[in-house]
């Protein structure tokens, strides 16, 4: 049933001409359905303090509660049309009502831990592009029917989401923002294994696949009721630069069961490194920084090594940002391993003197849609220098493609071999005296045979090509723009 319902309403905002991608799709039924989220996690405050006989303190004042502007109900349960707004009626007071009064939950908020505090946030940086009352009366109608009084049901809407996202990272040749695949950061996790009671940080969290994967890996075990406090309030932190990205997350982390996630809107590479202190510092850091991007100078300023490839900031962030004895997992670029530009030399320096990375995952070309670029996964412990490095070239046996993506039975044999570091035909090891002492060169050189050829099919080569159209058109766009 909700998988049906989140298609009937992206069937709806085709018809909106201010929704035309998926990211569009995405970004409007999000609001939507937290506003409906914040009816359920009222209804259960509500019962919980009728149990414990306390006064009931709602989010929302009453005018702005679901049940009386979205879907007020007859006797028999169901939406009262005669009651209910719809047409301009509906635009005009989502629009002159409804949003300017969300958004004022930031300001009045008493910290920015508090879901209050996310509500003012999210709708500071979102906009209703639906213009048309009754379609969204269409979405409200469709939405209030979604269930979350179960874990089941919440279980289930958060995989539909999870869906929702990954099409976004599908739709164009920027996919990888928003959309690691998750098979990839449940291995990531594997291999780091958090633990209750460590802080884990995403400084370029994108949808926060990586918080939410690893909050279902720790909530696998049996929790006490500290232990649950713990995983709410004291885990997961984020920071995510991008407005949609940023309310996608929170819904994500929402959805998998976060109440108050702690992610910051905020770009990552303003801060100074010089002022992070030891309270700032995290025990996990995952991440897929996004690559490619230009930095300003003023930004450069804030880091030891100054470059304006934004992957290689974020990776001298993070290597900052953890503790003594602190484990990191991140995606990067593999020609990092081999550039011979200052910085990259520099920064690979770094890495093997203040960590000691310890494994380097070698993916696929097509482990992320529409990237155009091959991937390598750094794992690293920081406090000792590396010793020896243990390569591992993962091979599928396949191309990978849209209709073909990765899979966790792909990752499986690597998350076994890497607790022994043990060498096969697709792994090997490289001791740290065979690293050149003027390049730190860290090429994936397979000692048993070379690299690994996969050949792509003709659809990845298609997907490849179409998503270079697409650059191209923003491009041509731009410079018309400047004519």
């Amino acid at each position: 049933m909700f998988e049906q319902t989140f298609k009937n309403i992206d069937d709806v905002l085709r018809k909106e001409a201010g929704c035309t991608t998926e990211l569009d799709y995405t970004e409007q039924t999000s609001w939507v359905l937290f506003l409906r989220y914040l009816d359920s996690l009222e209804r259960d405050r509500q019962t919980k303090a009728k149990l414990e006989g306390k006064k009931v303190a709602y989010i929302l004042s009453p005018d702005y509660r679901w049940g009386n502007w979205a879907a007020p109900k007859n006797a028999n349960g169901e939406i009262d049309h005669n009651k209910a707004m719809t047409g301009d009626d509906l635009i005009e007071f989502v629009d002159g009502k409804l949003f300017p009064y969300l958004q004022g939950f930031k300001a009045k908020a008493e910290s920015a831990a508090t879901i209050e505090y996310k509500i003012g946030e999210i709708f500071g940086e979102i906009k209703n592009r639906i213009t048309s009352g009754y379609n969204l009366r269409e979405i409200i109608d469709a939405v209030d029917a979604l269930k979350f009084g179960s874990q089941a049901e919440k279980h289930e809407l958060s995989h539909l989401y999870e869906a929702k996202i990954r099409n976004m990272g599908n739709a164009g040749r920027n996919g990888g923002e928003y959309y690691t695949p998750r098979p990839l950061i449940r291995a990531m996790i594997q291999v780091t294994a958090p633990k209750i009671g460590e802080r884990i940080y995403d400084g370029a969290c994108g949808s926060a696949g990586f918080l939410c994967e690893s909050f279902e890996y720790l909530k696998a075990g049996k929790l006490s009721t500290k232990d649950a406090r713990v995983l709410q309030e004291r885990t997961f932190y984020g920071k995510e630069k991008k407005s949609l990205a940023y309310v996608i997350a929170i819904m994500n982390m929402i959805l998998h069961g976060i109440e108050a996630p702690n992610i910051l809107h905020t770009n990552t590479l303003t801060e100074n490194l010089a002022d992070v202190q030891e309270k700032d510092r995290f025990d996990v850091i995952l991440a897929n920084p996004p690559f490619g991007g230009k930095e300003r100078k003023e930004v450069q300023q804030n880091f030891p090594i100054r470059t304006g490839e934004t992957a290689f900031l974020f990776l001298q962030h993070f290597i900052r940002m953890l503790k003594a004895g602190g484990r990191g997992a991140i995606v990067i670029k593999n020609t990092f391993l081999s550039n011979t530009d200052n910085a990259s030399i520099s920064l690979r320096k770094l890495l093997l003197e203040s960590c000691n990375l310890h494994t380097v995952l070698d993916c696929p070309q097509g482990t992320f849609q529409g990237a155009g670029v091959k991937t390598v996964v750094l794992f690293f412990e920081k406090g000792a220098p590396t010793r020896k490095i243990w390569y591992y070239q993962l091979d599928p046996g396949r191309s990978l493609g849209k209709t073909n993506p990765l899979n966790d039975d792909d990752l499986a044999e690597f998350v076994r071999l890497q607790k022994t570091f043990a060498d096969t035909p697709k792994s090997w090891s490289l001791d740290d005296k065979s690293i050149d002492q003027a390049s730190f060169d860290l090429s994936v050189k397979n000692p048993n045979g070379g690299e690994v050829v996969v050949h792509r099919s003709p659809e990845a080569i298609l997907d490849e090509i179409a998503a270079l159209d697409t650059e191209s058109a923003e491009v041509l766009a731009n410079i018309r723009a400047l004519l």
